[in-house]
């Protein structure tokens, strides 16, 4: 039998979580730390990174590259796992499909990121030019996939806070309404600074943990 948990709904009902459900809904959680530490590591680490002038996508490049490369696919990997948990926990109720519809749009584009890196750039890999560099084919790509997952995952936290306010959850749906206006404000900085970039992403990823690891715990709050 599936081994599951009793999970408190309005009413004083119950209904069962799988154990799966919440394994597929942690490893959602856990993506956003894991592709935020990686980077934090390899960003000390290699020689000529700077997190004031390079984005965190830039450490696919150069010899260990690869590591990074590995970093969005299996972050991609993840979300994607954390979408089909959040489908099977919303099931047909408000937000049941659009919300991991649209957070599998986000894990996708971890996937397509990893396979299409960034353009070097700002002095990154070492030895490169630090002024602006020419936007290649692959680059392309990888920019407007970051793009399209991110604008995906504002759409999704809109989703989710139209949930939480129909639970009556006016604080948590009063913030994930106002997450994508601060994560679209940091990319809009970034004209000025990549470290708005790094902090929006940062904020996207680490809001979308909170959600996920609130519906993956021992209870199964939703």
């Amino acid at each position: 039998m599936t081994q599951s948990l009793r999970v408190p709904l309005t009413g004083g009902r119950t209904a069962s979580t799988p154990l799966a459900t919440r394994a597929l809904l942690a490893g959602g959680a856990v993506a956003g730390p894991l592709f935020l530490g990686v980077g934090l590591i390899e960003g000390l680490t290699r020689d000529g990174f700077d997190f004031t002038r390079n984005a965190l996508s830039q450490l696919s490049l150069g010899s260990t590259g690869w590591i990074q490369v590995v970093n969005f696919l299996v972050t991609g990997a993840l979300l994607l796992a954390g979408a089909v948990g959040l489908r099977r926990t919303l099931g047909p109720t408000a937000g049941g499909t659009w919300a991991p519809r649209l957070l599998g749009v986000f894990g996708a584009s971890f996937l397509l990121a990893g396979v299409f890196t960034a353009d070097p750039g700002a002095g990154f890999p070492a030895g490169t030019p630090v002024g602006p560099a020419t936007l290649s084919g692959h680059g392309t790509v990888h920019m407007l996939s970051g793009m399209v997952g991110y604008l995906a995952l504002c759409a999704a936290f809109f989703v989710l806070a139209r949930r939480f306010a129909a639970q009556g959850q006016r604080g948590r749906a009063l913030a994930y309404r106002l997450l994508p206006l601060g994560i679209m404000a940091g990319f809009a900085g970034s004209a000025t600074t990549v470290m708005a970039f790094t902090a929006a992403a940062a904020l996207g990823l680490l809001a979308l943990t909170a959600a996920l690891a609130r519906l993956a715990g021992p209870t199964g709050q939703q």
